[in-house]
Formats: structure tokens, C-alpha cells, sequence
């Protein structure tokens, strides 16, 4: 699927060639699954990263809790992907990655901190500020912001968040989503009209504006 899609392919069988392939293939992207022989998947991702290698990680799991989400990305994932997935979503996620990510430059996901203006967003404390000012923010709420920055200038959809943020382990609906943003935009001091930070896109989701920067 993917060498239709006009990539050229390396496979490994299990954690422990996926590291030497890693190594000697130099790849633009990595799509690990979390369940592989001899080392899993987030293994291999934090083995990569504490040697330092920030290539673009995509995670496949059958797991899709937000808790191990949330650790995931903290631990250098770019993406993380729920099982069963359509085919082009994958391929979409990868288009989407290769494009803000350049080589030879950190992605977002390997700085502590992610700044955009006044706003800093906090990722190991789970924080957000506004200059000196403490945004007031409920853990959901924090990690809509969180994604929404990692992939600024994109368009994510609602049915995305629900997928990352909440994961299928909640029945929870699109509803969810927007209130969430509407209790960022209050924290934010963002008006939806008049957007500084969180644009809506008519039927499609929403947006983050502005140039965010990774803050060690």
C-alpha cells in the first residue's frame, strides 16, 4: 500500500531489527506497531529518542487509552494510530508529518515546551501560561491543546480528537469536542469570530494558528 502510494519501503520483523534497520536505512518516517516480538514498539521509540534519533515516529496499537496516548506523545511520538485504521488515514497521517517536519530539524515533539506568542504550553507539568498568567485548564481540555499545537496549521477533525485525546475506550460524541474548545477559547481569551489561536473550520474541525516553536 504504501509503495503504491509512492514510498520506498524497509520492513522489519520484530523491536530489535526495527532499531538496526533504523539505523542503517536512515528512514524519513518510522511506523512502528506497539505489539512486536522481542521489543515492543514504544520501546523501540524510547530507545531511539534517548539516543538522540528524532526520526518522525508513527504508533499502531490495538490500545487505545488516552493515558497511554498521552505517554506516547510525551515519550516522542509524532502520531499515534488506533487499530483497525483505514489505509489512507495512515497514508494521511504520513503526508501530513513529512510536511511539517524537516529533516535535519527537531519536530515539536522533542522540546519540553511549545511557545506560540505569549502562550507556552508545558508538556511534562501539563501546564499552559499566558505570560505570567496560569491558564485554569482540565486535563482534556490541556491535551486538545497540546495536539492542536504539535499539528498547527493543519485541520483536525473532530472524529481525530475524539480518537487521539479520548481514544475509543469512552463513548463520548463530537459535542464533547467543541466544548472543550470552548472552555480553551475562554482560558485563551480567543474569540471564535476573531480567532487568535483556534480557528474553526465549517465542516471540517479545527485549526491552530500562528508559528509554534519548540522551547527547551
Amino acid at each position: 500500500m504504501l509503495e503504491r502510494a509512492g514510498y520506498s519501503v524497509t520492513t522489519a520483523g520484530d523491536g530489535v531489527q526495527a532499531i538496526r534497520v533504523v539505523e542503517e536505512v536512515k528512514p524519513d518516517l518510522v511506523v512502528l506497531d506497539v505489539l512486536m516480538p522481542r521489543m515492543d514498539g514504544r520501546e523501540v521509540l524510547r530507545q531511539l529518542r534517548q539516543a538522540g534519533n528524532w526520526t518522525p515516529v508513527i504508533l499502531l496499537t490495538r490500545v487505545g487509552s488516552p493515558t497511554e496516548r498521552a505517554m506516547s506523545l510525551q515519550e516522542g511520538a509524532d502520531d499515534y494510530l488506533n487499530k483497525p485504521f483505514e489505509p489512507l488515514e495512515l497514508i494521511a497521517r504520513i503526508q501530513a508529518i513529512l510536511r511539517r517536519v524537516e529533516r535535519g530539524n527537531l519536530p515539536l515533539n522533542a522540546y519540553r515546551n511549545l511557545s506560540c506568542g505569549d502562550l507556552v504550553i508545558d508538556r511534562q507539568t501539563r501546564t499552559a501560561r499566558m505570560g505570567k498568567r496560569e491558564l485554569t485548564l482540565s486535563a482534556r481540555a490541556f491535551a486538545v491543546l497540546e495536539y492542536l499545537a504539535l499539528h498547527s496549521q493543519e485541520v483536525i477533525t473532530r472524529e481525530q480528537l475524539l480518537d487521539q485525546v479520548w481514544g475509543w475506550s469512552e463513548v463520548v460524541g463530537t459535542r464533547t469536542v467543541d466544548t472543550r474548545i470552548t472552555e480553551l477559547r475562554r482560558a485563551l481569551d480567543d474569540e471564535a469570530d476573531a480567532p487568535r489561536y483556534i480557528e474553526t473550520v465549517i465542516g471540517a474541525g479545527y485549526r491552530f494558528l500562528g508559528r509554534v516553536e519548540g522551547l527547551s
